[in-house]
């Protein structure tokens, strides 16, 4: 039997009431305010799942889009993100009706253990699997976020865990979601993987052989109803033959270095650098160093889309800080330079380079009809 599922009459309106509610209270950083507008609806008659993922999953994007473009900042963001967990946490103690059993059958249920991939900080999408499974009537070990791969092997060697759900939002951890992956198949269980890293359409789970792939909650919650996935064979990194060259290593290692180097060139290719404040050449230097990263995740994967879509992102970013579209042009372009010996790694930043000269410009300043 299939855990408890549940069929929503919510209408779109109420959700999206609610999540208009939900945003103003984080905006104000109201979290009696924020809990009230969820728990609210809860009573009104909004299933839990609808509230999780079509009102605070929605709210949360929308807190990340607004801190990308710099509309609010660090502080704030942090202050919406643990509002949003704690009402999260108040919504499960709200339905949580303590008896570990599914409902139709009385039947013991299966016990997934959900986990962030280390190094990956943005724990909520997971959480928010974790509440839905436990709405459903699976056992849940929800680990949170940051979760080093030995610890996660260590939990799951003393619990009776039956499917580990990993998740992963940033393409960059694509290396480390592989040793987890390897590690946790090692030991006889099969890995459902989810979030943005592994692509929109699960490409990077398949490349790194997960023994599932879920696009959001609701999918991955169907797909552990049917049944754990069959665990396989891990596929190691040395089963990637792109990796023989090398260049991935010997990207990352060079990581530091790059990252000064390309600071310095920028100095001398961007004129408008010499008046940047302390602040502006630190958030420079971030910006390479992701740049970096990500050149790295594109190499490990083999795929230079990958790539191209963090730069194009960014140049939107840069463009909403007033950053000069030349300099992220600039910034490819010493990368190359550096890059003489890594065909691979060159050819993934001319299709960035390329990818950027076709992104639009800004529209001229002046009188709005």
């Amino acid at each position: 039997m299939s855990p408890q599922t549940t069929i929503s009459t919510t209408s779109t309106a109420d959700l999206a009431a609610t999540r208009r509610q939900l945003w103003a209270a984080l905006e104000a950083r109201d979290e009696p305010a924020a809990t009230a507008a969820v728990l609210g609806a809860h009573d009104a008659g909004v299933p839990a799942e609808d509230l999780l993922l079509d009102v605070i999953g929605p709210v949360q994007a929308r807190v990340g889009a607004e801190w990308a473009t710099g509309r609010i900042g660090v502080a704030q963001e942090h202050a919406a993100t643990a509002i949003q967990d704690r009402v999260v946490a108040a919504l499960a103690h709200r339905t949580a009706d303590g008896t570990g059993a599914r409902p139709e059958t009385g039947e013991a249920p299966r016990r997934v253990t959900v986990a962030c991939v280390d190094g990956e900080w943005h724990a909520l999408p997971a959480r928010l699997l974790a509440e839905v499974l436990r709405g459903q009537g699976f056992l849940v070990d929800y680990l949170g976020a940051h979760v080093p791969t030995p610890h996660l092997i260590a939990h799951l060697h003393q619990t009776g865990t039956d499917v580990v759900a990993l998740s992963s939002s940033l393409p960059v951890r694509l290396p480390t979601a592989h040793a987890a992956v390897t590690a946790i198949q090692a030991i006889g269980l099969p890995v459902l993987v989810g979030g943005a890293a592994f692509g929109p359409d699960g490409r990077y789970a398949r490349l790194l052989g997960a023994d599932g792939w879920a696009p959001d909650a609701r999918a991955a919650a169907r797909l552990l109803a049917a049944g754990p996935p069959r665990a396989h064979a891990a596929r190691p990194a040395g089963e990637l033959p792109h990796l023989a060259d090398q260049e991935y290593t010997l990207v990352t290692r060079a990581r530091t270095q790059l990252v000064r180097q390309v600071l310095q060139g920028l100095e001398d290719a961007v004129p408008a650098m010499a008046s940047y404040t302390d602040r502006q050449r630190e958030r420079t230097a971030e910006d390479i160093a992701h740049i970096v990263d990500f050149l790295g995740a594109s190499l490990y994967t083999d795929d230079a889309e990958l790539f191209t879509g963090f730069v194009t992102w960014t140049a939107g970013i840069l463009r909403s800080r007033g950053v000069p579209g030349d300099a992220l042009v600039a910034a490819l372009d010493l990368l190359a330079d550096a890059q003489h010996d890594f065909p691979r790694a060159r050819a993934h930043l001319a299709a960035g380079r390329r990818a950027l000269l076709r992104v639009p410009a800004p529209p001229a300043p002046g009188p709005r009809s």
